[in-house]
């Protein structure tokens, strides 16, 4: 524990989801097919993550979008008042997430306009998968320095409405016989259509613990990226060249971004499996406990948000690999009743099982946030108080 100048905690958590559950069997029934046809990478993907029941923005009747990524993230925040936390005392409000609603203005100036807090600081995080976290790595800092007593951090999603099958039509049209061959849409692009999800999820933090009840000491927050090493995993508005690198949508013709699908989020599928245990795992808790940031044996609840059941034994190896043996009966997740809602995620992993009734006062916490984009990861130490 570091000292006790201004002292960081997380007082409420709140998580938000738009419409019904969607189950495996009708996830097609909302995002649409492509070409009037099923998926043939669907059932490989499902059985392999073991997403279960997810969410999705559209109503399945008319397809239309039933929230904006910042009306989900102002919901959330919505929720955390209705669990205690003070939003009108707050001073900053940060929002993380992977695709906003629009280029501009940024995202975390709609979720203040769909909300119904007062004006305060904003700043938007971009990011995949760790803009949420480093939403709440802004505020901490932000508390830590003595700079503001209260905030608000968000991390939300609606990738579903990129990952509508009318969305790729014109590609799949132009590139007929290419399709045929390679059994396109491409994997890299049909992939996620059954991995991603939406939801959002918000967080009261401030410099002063929960009277009465559980509150979460932020003790470190460790990020790294590994950009330098790596060229990209998964990127949206580009495509990838033979080289490695990215050339970005505004070197293409604006007919192109349809019949190629660039606006599409895209995973390296190969590369992911490669590197990611490597750069996110591995390298980085080899040097946390270099520099001993904390003691594997006195962690009582493992947080981890990974894509896929697919990689939680190869996580549990490439911990044992660094020497950070936490065995899996201390991991919580809800990947596969949640789905996994990208920067979104670990706010919802955290939030039911802070309001589960299972935390202990003096029990410790570590949360792992990989991010595929271009090989980043954080880890996140938490002490209930």
């Amino acid at each position: 524990m570091e000292d006790k100048i201004n002292q960081v905690y997380i007082n409420h958590i709140a998580a938000f989801f738009p419409n019904e559950a969607v189950d495996n069997d009708n996830i097609e029934n909302v995002l649409g097919m492509v070409d009037g046809k099923p998926s043939l990478v669907k059932r490989v993907v499902l059985r392999s993550n073991k997403i279960k029941n997810r969410y999705y923005a559209i109503d399945p009747k008319t397809k239309e979008t039933t929230h904006s990524n910042a009306r989900m993230a102002a919901e959330a925040i919505s929720l955390l008042k209705d669990r205690g936390f003070d939003t009108d005392k707050a001073d900053l409000l940060v929002c993380g997430t992977t695709v906003p609603d629009q280029l501009l203005p940024s995202h975390a100036l709609m979720v203040l306009g769909e909300s119904s807090l007062g004006a305060m600081e904003t700043v938007s995080i971009a990011g995949i998968c760790l803009s949420g976290l480093s939403a709440l790595k802004y505020a901490y800092a932000s508390i830590k320095a003595g700079l503001i007593q209260s905030a608000i951090t968000t991390g939300s999603e609606n990738i579903s409405a990129s990952m509508r099958g009318r969305n790729f039509e014109p590609e799949v049209k132009s590139r007929v016989e290419l399709v045929k061959k390679n059994k396109e849409l491409t994997f890299e692009k049909d992939f996620l259509r059954w991995m991603l999800s939406d939801g959002a999820g918000a967080i009261g933090v401030s410099n002063r613990p929960n009277d009465g009840e559980i509150s979460l000491r932020i003790d470190k927050i460790f990020a790294k990226s590994y950009a330098n090493e790596q060229e990209a995993c998964m990127y949206s508005g580009c495509e990838k060249l033979k080289d490695g690198t990215l050339k970005g949508y505004r070197e293409y013709l604006p007919s192109e971004w349809l019949s190629k699908s660039i606006f599409a989020v895209k995973q390296d599928v190969k590369l992911l499996n490669e590197k990611i245990v490597e750069y996110t795992v591995v390298k980085p808790l080899k040097e946390m406990l270099k520099k001993e940031m904390f003691d594997p044996k006195e962690i009582d609840w493992f947080l981890p948000h990974y894509s896929s059941d697919y990689f939680k034994d190869k996580l549990y190896d490439g911990m044992r690999e660094a020497n950070c043996d936490i065995p899996q009966d201390k991991w919580f997740t809800n990947l596969s009743t949640k789905g996994n809602t990208g920067s979104a995620s670990i706010y919802i992993i955290l939030e039911e099982l802070f309001n589960s009734g299972r935390l202990k006062r003096g029990q410790k916490l570590l949360c792992y946030i990989p991010e595929s984009g271009r090989f980043s990861t954080a880890y996140m130490l938490l002490e209930v108080v």
